[in-house]
């Protein structure tokens, strides 16, 4: 029996339905995953933001000569530089000792054997080595800045450490230096109104044995390059009780 025009019109019309069928689960397929992609898209963009806009913000900075990074020294409020006994030299602890220290932060101390590599400049809370790496470092001459958990959270002010850090860079003597921080964990707060402190082990003028050594520390209340170019002045690396171990 012979197909009647209208069983043909029926069959073209489910064909075209089915086409447009396809061609809708196409285009819904295609904005899933268009969608995917852009959510992909923006949480890659969110996540580099922070390391995109530090490397801006550090490209700005290392532009400016240290003394003008951060604030002013008169604008840092910067404490008076005091002198301490320094104890511990050559006093060499197990790494797997917990060592504290009486002063926050230390200016001189027993410590480890080992200490943290002269190219590394700048630390944050999440890779600092343990204070007991850092105290070897000052017998060797390192100037060190601490800043507290309050500058970690400002951003600005931290990018400022962070550039006064990479003021000194690569493995030159002169260049013995290192910002690091200080949290709640490693011992008391830094004074009232005080959130940077610069930390040196200094031979206080001596001729090498410990008696007459000296811990010295400057506290500020902000991140100062003029604060900072003038302690490292004052306070060199050849001023300590080993200047020519790395």
């Amino acid at each position: 029996m012979a197909k009647t025009s209208s069983d043909k019109d029926r069959r073209a019309v489910v064909e075209q339905m089915r086409r447009d069928q396809q061609r809708a689960e196409k285009k819904r397929t295609y904005a899933i995953v268009g969608a995917c992609v852009a959510v992909g898209l923006l949480i890659i963009g969110l996540a580099a933001y922070p390391v995109v806009k530090d490397a801006l913000t550090q490209n700005e900075l290392s532009r400016r000569d240290l003394a003008a990074l951060g604030v002013k020294s008169a604008a840092a409020n910067c404490q008076d530089v005091s002198s301490a006994t320094a104890t511990g030299s050559a006093d060499h602890r197990p790494e797997t000792e917990q060592l504290t220290y009486p002063d926050a932060p230390p200016a001189s101390g027993s410590h480890y054997p080992t200490w943290a590599p002269m190219s590394r400049k700048f630390y944050t809370a999440q890779d600092r080595p343990e204070l007991g790496y850092l105290v070897h470092n000052l017998e060797h001459g390192y100037n060190i800045l601490w800043y507290d958990e309050t500058i970690a959270g400002d951003d600005a002010k931290l990018a400022d450490v962070k550039a006064i850090a990479n003021k000194f860079p690569g493995s030159d003597f002169e260049n013995k230096f290192i910002a690091a921080p200080w949290t709640g964990e490693d011992g008391d707060p830094f004074p009232k109104g005080m959130h940077v402190a610069m930390t040196h082990w200094s031979m206080g003028g001596t001729n090498g044995n410990e008696e007459g050594q000296r811990g010295i520390t400057q506290y500020c209340a902000e991140p100062s390059g003029e604060a900072v170019a003038t302690f490292v002045e004052d306070y060199p690396y050849t001023d300590s009780p080993e200047p020519n171990a790395s």
